[in-house]
């Protein structure tokens, strides 16, 4: 079952008022497009199979400690002629959050981070998409957590395009950003006897996307 509605999806969104319609970078934008990417117009959902949707943060100053959300529902439209009309809604069930270690993945989902009880979504609308490089693309998004909404910046690369051996179309975008978890009301920590935090305020969200096309209906 798929959460969104396919008309809020496919809206493009009315420029701000304080935004110009001019876009001084738009020729260059425009050179950089791959005329093949027009053929991938069209809306997509992840496979979580195939995918993964998960963050990094250092602990006790020393270790890196990673995990994933392993339930999320998405909806994505990518328009490969004009990079701007493409738009990501991803929803994930706070609770699925998994690092390896069960009762670190309880204190994870308890009141003292992701209070998984009041808050069981954690979820990601993009605002802005622009073609940056070749096959780099930026998305400016609201990530909501815990209640709180703030902003992010996204930048994903293109991997590549194919059709499986069971005819599915399917395409890849690896993406990462950084974020102060502090931001998103994740303030819990302890202090180490040498003077660090037991968990660092930085925290990096990766995003291991594979795509399916979503078959269109007469």
């Amino acid at each position: 079952m798929n959460l969104f509605s396919r008309s809020s999806l496919l809206r493009r969104p009315e420029p701000r008022p304080e935004e110009s319609t001019a876009d001084p970078a738009g020729a260059g934008a425009a050179a950089m497009l791959d005329p093949r990417m027009a053929a991938l117009t069209g809306e997509w959902m992840i496979d979580p199979a195939h995918s993964r949707i998960g963050f990094s943060v250092r602990h006790a100053m020393v270790t890196t400690v990673r995990g994933a959300f392993t339930e999320y529902e998405s909806r994505l439209y990518f328009d490969g002629r004009d990079p701007a009309r493409s738009r990501a809604e991803i929803s994930m069930a706070t609770a699925s959050v998994d690092t390896g270690v069960e009762q670190r993945d309880a204190h994870l989902i308890g009141r003292d981070f992701l209070d998984a009880r009041n808050h069981p979504r954690i979820g990601f609308t993009s605002t802005a998409v622009q073609l940056i490089g070749k096959d780099v693309y930026r998305m400016t998004g609201d990530l909501t957590i815990r209640g709180v909404t703030g902003p992010v910046v996204l930048d994903l690369t293109y991997i590549g395009h194919v059709t499986d051996p069971f005819g599915y179309e399917r395409v890849g975008f690896d993406g990462t950003t950084t974020i102060n978890r502090s931001d998103w009301g994740l303030t819990y920590n302890a202090r180490l006897a040498e003077g660090g935090a037991m968990v660092s305020e930085r925290l990096r969200l990766q995003f291991d996307i594979a795509a399916i096309r979503t078959p269109t209906t007469a």
